[in-house]
C-alpha cells in the first residue's frame, strides 16, 4: 500500500460501501472461526483496519501493522498500530498466537521475508492465516486491468510460489473461498468462482 496524500483516506472512505462491508462479514467469521484459542494477533497489511475492529469486539487483542501511516491514521483507537514493513517486523519473538494477512500478501516485494519475519513473531505453534486474490477467478480477471482498482497493484500472482515459501516454516493446508459475482456473494470452494485463495498455517 503506497502512502500517498489522501490515499488512506479515499480508501477507508470506499471500504466502508455495503459491498465491501458484506465482504468484510463474510472474512471476519471465516477468520474468527479459525482462530479460535487464539488472543493476541497481529494483522500485516491491516489498512483502515475495519476486520481488524471487529475482531477487537470478538474478544482478540490485534495489533496492525502497515507501510501506510495516513492509512493507520484512518485505523480505529481499539486496535494496537504500528507502522512499518513487512519484511522488517518491529516485534520480539514470539510476540503473538495469530496472524493474519487478508488480501496483503499478493502486494509485499519480499513475501518470503515477511514470512520469515511472521514465524519468527509467533509463539510455537501459532496460527499463520493468509487470504490472497485468487488470479483465476472472474473477480480478479474482471480488475486486474483496471488501473484504478486495487487488484491491478497486485505484485505476485503465483500462488503457489507464496504457499512453498510458507510451507518451509509452517505445516499448510490451503482451500478456496467466497465468491463474488458482480455484487452477489455466494459460498464456493471452486477454484475458478472463488475471488480468495486461503493458506492455513500452523507454526513447526
Amino acid at each position: 500500500m503506497t502512502d500517498n496524500t489522501g490515499a488512506g483516506d479515499k480508501y477507508s472512505d470506499s471500504c466502508k460501501k455495503d459491498f465491501w462491508q458484506k465482504v468484510f462479514d463474510k472474512e471476519l467469521q471465516y477468520l474468527a472461526s479459525e482462530l479460535k484459542g487464539c488472543r493476541d494477533l497481529l494483522s500485516v497489511g491491516c489498512g483502515p483496519a475495519d476486520i481488524e475492529a471487529k475482531l477487537v469486539e470478538l474478544g482478540f487483542n490485534v495489533t496492525g501493522l502497515d507501510v501506510s501511516e495516513e492509512c493507520l491514521r484512518c485505523a480505529p483507537d481499539s486496535i494496537r498500530k504500528v507502522a512499518g514493513r513487512a519484511e522488517d517486523m518491529p516485534f520480539p519473538p514470539k510476540s503473538f498466537d495469530a496472524a493474519i494477512y487478508v488480501a496483503s500478501m499478493q502486494f509485499i516485494h519480499n513475501y518470503a521475508e515477511a514470512v520469515n519475519k511472521t514465524a519468527n513473531v509467533l509463539r510455537d505453534g501459532g496460527k499463520l492465516i493468509v487470504l490472497m486474490l485468487n488470479p483465476e477467478s472472474e473477480y480478479f480477471k474482471n480488475r486486474v486491468q483496471n488501473s484504478e482498482s486495487y487488484v491491478s497493484k497486485v505484485k505476485h500472482t503465483d500462488m503457489m510460489s507464496i504457499v512453498y515459501a510458507i510451507a518451509k516454516q509452517f505445516s499448510v493446508e490451503t482451500e478456496y473461498f467466497l465468491g463474488i459475482k458482480g455484487e452477489e456473494l455466494f459460498d464456493t470452494s471452486d477454484d475458478t468462482a472463488a475471488a480468495l485463495f486461503v493458506v492455513k498455517g500452523t507454526k513447526f
